[in-house]
């Protein structure tokens, strides 16, 4: 195997190859790790095992990982499952969770990065594409090259966006949509070419891609190693994670780096890595592929404490041999020489002009409305739901009636009940079917500095107000009038108002946990708890308030269920009078006219409904503002992970 491809790799696999868009005499780019280090602290055991919980652990993720490599090439990071792969390019482009405990330096063209630069310096492509599935090709790169550029006109977009689209082989599919798991669309390799191409789209320098051929079949996988090897050609870096390479990319990689258990085994050009494995008594085997195994070679085997401590053994001695090379010593004298070189050019920053923060708020707004529009049965659902829910509700009661003997007033209870606890509920299932993939590409995005985290939710927040305000009023035109509510316009605006705040809290109230829950379906069972909670304390539909114990009363004042209550109650029960049936002069003696004038109802079991009617309308509505600012601070504390 090796015999056979020398050839090929003296000629494409040197380390000093000149990027084709690099002049004579020009200074390359560099990056350089030196000393990378970090660890994490993880609690022995589960939460139930208070014990163990209480215990902590160090765990080392990356240790003394260092290594140096110049625009014009590309560098294939290969390990195991848990090597440290992922964690280096986290570390590399300051993405890391825990920063306190990460240690060494990391130097671009000599400069030392602050924490402010990383984001700005490094292309950052991570394993999962984030891409709104409903957009074509051309759309997606159209809207995140707006948020990226300012001041440039439509037909300057359209040309870097062609220009992109052209480069990565992407023009023939401009007008076909992503699709997704359930949506048709473009294959995955295309997709992972769409990702590539936005990234390009602010020009940078440094790419860093974590496992890009995951989920591609060979073929696929080999075309897109091959498209990133001709991109660093173009005087780029770049640095990609990569699984179980064919034998067939051995020679694209300029430099390979081996991880396993956090530490740096080799790195160097490919040639450099079958001489010094055969070195350490370890050659290539005739017809195998090098990648497949040299990486077993340098696995930890962890099926049994004799394997274990064996392989773990090999891999250091590895690792020293590593460390005591010639290689390695060149490494560290190329990144001594750039840190001490003068003439080297400044950070190569993304080429970025990002236009102000509310007209990246309008691009977001745009670039979601156009997405979701696109949802055909998503839009039906979203306008028709609360009426499907209507439509059951009408069909169950029919038509109120005014005879309290035939339940006028128990009636009139429940349907307060249903329109108090459903809109809230349609309004959360929105907000989880939604606006978890807003939030995944708003995660990818900020971290590239497109725009900040709470831009997306405020368009998202923008977005859903004209649907909510028409779902609503197809259900409370529909909901009022069959079933014979009070017979009055004004109380029907009054009604629709309370209904409409009902299911916009609801989905404010999701976006706010959105915002500090990841998993949708723990947001989904938090949500109906809460509601369900809020509808049992407050609505004293369940029990009445005033016999509530005093922290069940005290906390039904932060429900927004109350105060809905309390207006449907009076909105439709004041000025409501029943009869009895039969002979009406002995209503006094009758029990089921206790309650034959509504505001013997209202006064009986909301005694402050009446005096507190506007100020529970105001109350109602003041929950919107207050959770819209809850929610964007919510995902301001995002931007820190």
């Amino acid at each position: 195997m090796s015999g056979r491809a020398s050839p090929t790799l003296e000629n494409s696999g040197s380390t000093g190859r000149t990027g084709k868009g690099m002049t004579v005499g020009q200074l390359p780019n560099s990056i350089s790790v030196q000393g990378v280090s970090y660890t994490i602290r993880e609690r022995v055991g589960p939460w139930w095992n208070f014990s163990l919980y209480c215990k902590k652990w160090t765990r080392q993720i990356l240790k003394d990982v260092s290594f140096h490599i110049e625009s014009g090439q590309i560098m294939g990071i290969l390990g195991n499952s848990g090597s440290g792969k992922t964690a280096l390019l986290d570390a590399i482009s300051g993405r890391l969770g825990h920063k306190d405990n990460f240690f060494g330096d990391v130097y671009v063209n000599g400069h030392q990065l602050k924490r402010e630069q990383f984001r700005d310096c490094f292309s950052y492509m991570p394993q999962t594409d984030t891409l709104l599935s409903f957009l074509t090709v051309q759309e997606s790169l159209t809207y995140t090259a707006l948020l990226t550029l300012k001041m440039c006109s439509s037909s300057s977009i359209k040309k870097k966006v062609d220009a992109v689209m052209t480069e990565l082989s992407l023009s023939h599919i401009a007008d076909k949509i992503i699709g997704s798991w359930n949506v048709a669309g473009i294959s995955g390799g295309e997709r992972r070419r769409v990702s590539v191409a936005a990234q390009l789209l602010q020009d940078p320098k440094i790419m860093l891609l974590d496992e890009p051929t995951t989920g591609l079949d060979c073929l696929t996988a080999n075309q897109l190693v091959l498209l990133l090897s001709e991109l660093a050609h173009r005087d780029r870096i770049v640095i990609l994670t990569i699984h179980q390479p064919r034998s067939e990319l051995f020679k694209l990689f300029d430099k390979i780096a081996i991880m396993s258990f956090g530490e740096m085994v080799f790195c160097g050009n490919p040639m450099e890595m079958i001489s010094f494995f055969s070195d350490c008594g370890y050659s290539c085997p005739e017809q195998s592929n090098p990648f497949d195994f040299y990486v077993d070679l340098t696995s930890v085997d962890t099926r049994s404490k004799e394997h274990e401590l064996e392989t773990y053994s090999r891999v250091q001695d590895f690792v020293s041999a590593y460390r005591n090379s010639e290689i390695f010593s060149k490494v560290l004298a190329a990144i001594e020489k750039t840190k001490y070189t003068k003439e080297l050019p400044p950070i190569p920053f993304k080429k970025k002009d990002s236009p102000n923060g509310f007209d990246q708020i309008l691009i977001l707004l745009r670039r979601t409305t156009r997405n979701l529009s696109r949802d055909k049965i998503g839009i039906i659902m979203r306008l028709l739901q609360n009426l499907l829910f209507g439509l059951f509700i009408a069909f169950f009661l029919l038509r109120l009636r005014s005879d309290v003997a035939q339940g006028a007033v128990q009636d009139r209870v429940g349907l307060i009940y249903q329109c108090v606890s459903a809109p809230p509920y349609t309004g959360m299932l929105n907000a989880v079917a939604l606006f978890p993939p807003l939030r995944a590409i708003s995660d990818q995005e900020s971290k590239d500095g497109l725009y900040k985290k709470w831009q997306m939710l405020v368009a998202y927040i923008i977005h859903f107000l004209p649907f909510s305000v028409i779902s609503v009023a197809i259900f409370s035109t529909f909901i009022y009038w069959t079933t014979g509510l009070y017979p009055d316009a004004s109380r029907f605006g009054i009604f629709f108002a309370v209904v409409l705040a009902s299911h916009m809290i609801g989905e404010l109230l999701t976006l706010v946990i959105l915002g500090m829950v990841q998993d949708p379906n723990i947001v989904q069972s938090g949500i109906v708890l809460l509601n369900s909670a809020g509808v049992i304390v407050g609505t004293g539909l369940v029990r009445t308030i005033e016999e509530m114990p005093a922290p069940l009363k005290l906390l039904s004042f932060f429900t927004f269920q109350k105060y809905s209550s309390e207006v449907l109650v009076v909105n439709e029960f004041y000025g409501l009078n029943f009869t009895c049936g039969g002979d009406n002069s002995s209503t006094a003696n009758n029990p089921a006219c206790v309650f034959s004038q509504g505001i013997r109802f209202i006064e009986e079991n909301y005694p402050r409904a009446l005096s507190w009617f506007t100020a529970d309308v105001l109350i109602l509505y003041a929950f919107i503002p207050v959770l819209v600012i809850i929610a964007i601070l919510s995902f301001k504390l995002r931007e820190n992970y």
